[in-house]
């Protein structure tokens, strides 16, 4: 392989781009739903109107929230910062589903991607029946 995935002469503008952060997390999606049960409040606390919105028409919206729970602390280990660094709402998850997901971050998460350079998100979900787990890739 030849370092861009398998794709002879497929490089784009950013090819070469230092990584800045990577961030990783997993969720226990039983242990998550928990918690939105034991503590309705927690949902508007963590995410954005419009992230609720995008999953509220699904039968099971907890495995995305999940996701999108992981992505959210993913994207504070890629800033640095670790759980708390910025406020869950600072960083929206968008797509999804049949959609590729996307980051939007605002406030201090987008002050401190200012800070370090960050030009570019990078974004992965998933899950299966009982854990949802993201990566993000800063650049």
């Amino acid at each position: 392989m030849n370092g861009d995935g398998g794709r002879d002469g497929a490089r784009g503008p950013e090819w070469g781009r230092e990584v800045i952060g990577l961030g990783i997390d997993a969720v226990d999606i039983e242990r998550f739903r928990r918690l939105l049960a034991r503590r309705p409040q927690a949902a508007a606390r963590i995410f954005t109107d419009a992230e609720r919105s995008l999953l509220s028409e699904r039968v099971d919206p907890v495995p995305g929230l999940a996701a999108r729970f992981a992505a959210k602390e993913a994207t504070m280990k890629a800033l640095g910062t670790g759980l708390g660094g910025v406020r869950f709402a600072d960083v929206e998850v968008f797509g999804g589903g049949s959609a590729a997901p996307r980051l939007e971050i605002s406030g201090v998460a987008a002050s401190r991607a200012e800070a370090l350079g960050i030009r570019s998100w990078h974004v992965s979900l998933t899950h299966t029946d009982s854990v949802a787990a993201a990566v993000v890739v800063a650049d």
